[in-house]
């Protein structure tokens, strides 16, 4: 019976250790486990994709590049992109130059730039486009390697503007040209639109004044021609801080009412000469649109898709002529955008 017992409990053991042995055989190993039923969200999380990079440079410190930084931050929340605002606080290209290499070596995936000199920066340009994808905002470059220009047709601006003094001054009356410099693309197409629409009431360009964008210069340039010229009928002022220095200017001559005013652009201190009767009228840009616009742009180059580039290169945002009749209605929209009351 001992001897029988002893039997059975070896066998026993036997069969329990072999069920053990095949029991851890049978257990998935390595890669051939299969998915966990641990919900998503208690999943180690995996590292976030590197966000898009991108810059803007201006071409000077103006309050209208107010208006496109919006633009360019309410892009940013929408597509999910980095964005380097940068401003040449002295408006020189050779700021801008420094600014767009600073940019490269930070290794930025595009860059929009309003060319302050076109022609004499088209070398610095093409070797930028050669690094990193390169548009033109504002005011373009066409000789250039530029991917696209966004912005307004300057020529139609200038036309719109000619229309302007046309409704408010006399034909043949005489007319004086505010603008920072004619090196600038954007200056020179809408010189050449204003003198276009300008040909068949006969109103004569007397006198072209520019002022490096030094605002106490532009404001002197008005007083020196008024004191110059006494019989001009209309100051034109090509880039947005002219209309505030022509304004200024003219007041500090004791002229306004006498002398009328038209310029470019949306600073407050135009809208409010506009809605005082002091300014007869201002074609208004969208450079919250020039701003939004051209991150959307260069994130889908970054990505390497050209879809939205048209063939001619040319993306333009429309302008709209702002008088005493929709001011009210204008800068209330434009206090919205700018998240104002």
């Amino acid at each position: 019976m001992c001897r029988s017992l002893l039997n059975f409990v070896s066998v026993l053991s036997l069969v329990l250790i072999l069920i053990l042995v095949l029991g851890c055989e049978s257990k998935p190993q390595g890669p051939s486990n299969p998915p966990s039923t641990t919900s998503q969200k208690e999943q180690p999380a995996s590292p976030s994709a590197k966000k898009i990079k991108v810059a803007f440079i201006t071409n000077n410190a103006s309050d209208f590049w107010k208006i496109a930084e919006a633009g360019t931050k309410k892009a940013s929340q929408d597509f999910g992109v980095d964005v380097i605002f940068r401003i040449p606080s002295a408006g020189t290209a050779e700021q801008q130059q420094q600014i767009l290499q600073d940019l490269i070596t930070l290794g930025v995936a595009g860059i929009a730039i309003s060319p302050k000199d076109p022609e004499n920066q088209t070398e610095m340009l093409n070797e930028a486009a050669k690094k990193t994808n390169l548009i033109t905002q504002d005011s373009d470059a066409p000789n250039s390697l530029r991917k696209c220009y966004i912005g307004t047709n300057n020529f139609d601006a200038g036309v719109e503007a000619g229309k302007l003094i046309q409704a408010c001054t006399p034909p043949g009356s005489k007319i004086i040209i505010c603008v920072g410099t004619l090196d600038a693309q954007n200056a020179r197409d809408r010189l050449e639109g204003l003198k276009k629409q300008i040909e068949s009431t006969g109103q004569q360009i007397i006198d072209i004044r520019t002022d490096e964008t030094d605002r106490a210069k532009a404001i002197a340039n008005v007083q020196d021609a008024l004191v110059r010229y006494p019989d001009v009928a209309c100051f034109v002022g090509l880039w947005s801080y002219n209309g505030p220095a022509i304004l200024n200017g003219v007041r500090d001559s004791g002229k306004l009412g006498q002398v009328k005013i038209v310029c470019f652009d949306e600073e407050d201190e135009t809208l409010q000469g506009v809605k005082d009767g002091h300014i007869y009228g201002t074609v208004v840009q969208r450079p919250f649109e020039f701003g939004y616009q051209s991150v959307r742009i260069l994130k889908e180059l970054a990505e390497g898709n050209t879809s939205s580039i048209p063939e001619s290169k040319q993306i333009f945002i429309p302008t709209l002529s702002v008088t005493k009749e929709n001011v009210d209605s204008f800068w209330s929209e434009l206090k919205q955008i700018l998240g104002k009351s």
